[in-house]
């Protein structure tokens, strides 16, 4: 089974949503229950000491979870986060960031999904700056 939304779709529906914010990360690979999240590398992401800070990598973790609930059943505004749990592993490199979220299971009232984060070069090493579990609820049909 392939996605059910583009990785354009989410990008538009994010861009919408969201208007005016020009530090969204965006999509750039969804398979089934599967989303590749990109975040533009800012300086305003920077804590000190030269890395990525920790929220960025939290907001990115759960929008990457975000986007691959809508791969398993579309365009869904009102899932919710409910819980974000994050281990930071090792400094996140100052660079383009990238989420890896695959679910890891999917019913009626919750989603359960796992994010690697990391600067790029990091997640093409197989080396994440850090790991979260993300919990959305969902919401009634």
């Amino acid at each position: 089974m392939s996605s059910r939304i583009s990785v354009e779709e989410f990008n538009q529906f994010v861009e919408s949503a969201f208007a005016g914010d020009r530090s969204a990360p965006q999509a750039i690979e969804f398979g089934d229950g599967y989303a590749k999240v990109q975040l533009k590398y800012s300086e305003s992401f920077l804590r000190p000491g030269g890395v990525i800070s920790g929220p960025t990598q939290m907001s990115l973790a759960d929008t990457s979870m975000y986007a691959a609930i809508f791969t398993k059943v579309g365009i869904t505004p009102m899932a919710l986060t409910s819980n974000l749990n994050m281990n930071f592993l090792r400094p996140c490199i100052a660079e383009n960031v990238i989420a890896i979220c695959r679910i890891m299971k999917i019913g009626r009232k919750l989603a359960v999904g796992e994010v690697e984060i990391g600067g790029e070069s990091q997640i093409v090493a197989g080396k994440p700056a850090s790991h979260a579990i993300v919990t959305y609820a969902m919401p009634d049909k």
